[in-house]
């Protein structure tokens, strides 16, 4: 062929349509050769759409989206709903929700800045700085200013308003110093005052007007407007004017980020009874706060139950002035070693808890002490300790006692704790393990409203089965310092030590966390070498959620409605997206 009839012959098939072309060319083939080639076209097309499916999903990840309902039931029935007036569990987690303050704890222990963009600390301790973030605005749209956290402290301070806040800000200045610049003023260094900037802060342009007098009947206090990740949408009340449930819509707002969930329905319930019947049959979602027997059940029934140990140390403590028996090192010493700690967990608590030997809750410092919680109590240890030191069992009673020249003293005391349902059961355990090593236990039962005036405060009790709150900023002085031995410090054990008063006051106006958590070790060893308490458990805190709420994190809470710190970043909704999209944001803090 010369070059003319080439060229002659490619422009004929450049004119031809490709479709054309390939037909043209298939048609030339033999039967055989065509079915050949169509299954390999199929064959090469199915492979290179299931690589290409793989390379997009490898490049995929799955982020959360806006969008979702949680229903949650709580018990109780919420009155105010404001964080200078909050009273019950119900009023705390609405103001959880609907309220933010300066500054927001984490779940991990650890404070972060909400409305403030910043605060710093003079070098003396005494003043604390804090600039409100130019972003900062109430559910209405209105600028959060320095006019509204100081009225909102001055309302804490009110002794007319008798806010429980008010013992955090006494003696605590606060001024303006700017619109959005707001400068507190103590009288003696406090390192946990950064706790306080946590409390909610009142809008002052919807309360100027409201009186002391008229301020815990104001409607305010049920339809409040905050700062909160949530707001209200609507509320549903019934004949006798209470609500029955909260419809809260997330706070596009929100300084720390719109929430992912968009809709809050929270329902009310006069008992655990009724909650857990809500809960199994439907109605609601999520509970927290049930029984750890009850919890159990549930759990049976493929609820999914997320548990965070409470900072709460409950435990025996002794009164050394009314019961002198408790004098006796000796006694304090075998009392400890023959309890069993892990039977009260199991039996009462259902696994809900954890046994401890020191006055720091689990989680919340690295503990100096390298010694575990016997499982089952050490009876015999605890029996040749008391040997050792003369006392012996009674020929009749079997009751261990000591026999001086002027007396025999009994192993003989008693035990007041609260008509509590698990206390009683705790009681009725450590009276029966005592008896195992000769100690006679008289248990006292009191209603709690009547072991708290009656018994606490005068401090008349030998024994004191009872619970103590820790908060996060692990501040110890009130819980062991001698001067609140009596009412109304919470130095129920009584107890005195020169050393641990100088540790706890030194710590108190240390700044630097971990040279404060050396001091709170050293108090640490001390309690359990002298033992003025048997130390018993910590309970868990326990909260049922379906399985379509991602990202919840609960690892350091003090009260119940710190399961909501940080809601905002839960969701239930997502997207796939490829990775180089992802939005920069934290799934936790």
């Amino acid at each position: 062929m010369n070059i003319k009839k080439l060229n002659q012959t490619l422009f004929r098939w450049r004119a031809i349509p490709l479709f054309e072309r390939v037909e043209k060319t298939l048609s030339s083939l033999s039967l055989t050769a065509r079915i050949i080639f169509y299954a390999g076209s199929c064959l090469l097309i199915l492979i290179t759409g299931i690589l290409l499916l793989k390379i997009n999903s490898a490049f995929l990840v799955e982020i959360p989206r806006h969008g979702g309902m949680l229903e949650e039931g709580i018990i109780g029935s919420p009155r105010f709903i404001n964080p200078v007036l909050a009273l019950s569990d119900a009023d705390r987690d609405l103001t959880s929700l609907i309220y933010s303050g300066l500054l927001k704890a984490t779940p991990y222990g650890n404070l972060i800045n909400d409305l403030a963009e910043s605060f710093s600390v003079s070098d003396d301790g005494l003043l604390y700085t804090v600039v409100i973030s130019d972003e900062a605005r109430f559910h209405d749209g209105v600028a959060v200013t320095a006019d509204d956290v100081v009225f909102t402290i001055q309302k804490a301070l009110d002794p007319g308003l008798k806010s429980p806040k008010r013992p955090n800000w006494d003696g605590v200045g606060v001024e303006k110093t700017g619109d959005r610049e707001v400068r507190f003023t103590l009288r003696q260094p406090y390192a946990p005052f950064l706790e306080n900037l946590t409390l909610g802060i009142l809008p002052k342009h919807i309360w100027k007007n409201t009186d002391a007098d008229q301020f815990a009947f104001s409607n305010s206090n049920i339809e409040p407007i905050g700062s909160g990740p949530y707001k209200i949408q609507s509320v549903k009340k019934n004949s006798s004017g209470l609500p029955v449930f909260y419809h809260l819509v997330s706070f596009s707002g929100y300084i720390l980020g719109e929430p992912y969930i968009n809709d809050l329905i929270i329902r009310f319930y006069p008992d655990e009874k009724e909650a857990s019947g809500a809960l199994s049959g439907g109605s609601i979602e999520s509970l927290n706060s049930v029984s750890p027997e009850r919890a159990t059940l549930l759990k049976q029934g493929g609820f999914d139950i997320h548990t965070s140990p409470l900072p709460r140390v409950f435990g025996i403590f002794f009164n050394q002035n009314q019961a002198p028996i408790f004098l006796h090192q000796e006694i304090r010493d075998a009392l400890n070693l023959a309890l069993d700690k892990e039977r009260i967990i199991r039996e009462v608590l259902f696994g809900y808890g954890t046994p401890i030997d020191s006055p720091i809750p689990p989680k919340l410092l690295p503990s100096s002490a390298e010694d575990s919680v016997s499982e089952d109590g050490d009876k015999d240890r605890a029996r040749a300790l008391l040997e050792k030191r003369g006392w012996s069992p009674n020929a009749e009673t079997g009751i261990m006692e000591k026999k001086t020249k002027s007396k025999t003293e009994a192993l003989s005391f008693s035990i007041s704790t609260s008509d509590a349902p698990e206390l009683k059961e705790a009681a009725r355990i450590i009276q029966e393990e005592w008896s195992k090593i000769g100690v006679s236990v008289e248990i006292k039962v009191f209603e709690s409203g009547d072991l708290n005036q009656n018994i606490i405060r005068p401090r008349k009790y030998d024994a004191l089965l009872f619970g103590e709150i820790i908060g996060r900023d692990l501040d110890f002085f009130p819980f062991w310092h001698s001067s609140q031995r009596n009412d109304p410090g919470l130095n129920i054990a009584l107890y005195a030590n020169i050393s641990v008063d100088k540790l706890l006051e030194s710590a108190r106006v240390i700044a630097n966390k971990s040279d404060r958590n050396e001091k709170y070790q050293e108090f640490e060893s001390i309690i359990k070498e002298e033992t003025p308490v048997v130390f018993v458990y910590s309970p868990d805190f326990i909260y049922i959620l379906p399985k379509k709420i991602k990202n919840v994190e609960a690892e350091q809470i003090t009260i119940p409605a710190e399961r909501f710190l940080a809601i905002h970043h839960w969701y239930i909704e997502t997207r796939k997206v490829w990775e180089i999209f992802v939005p920069n944001y934290p799934l936790s803090q």
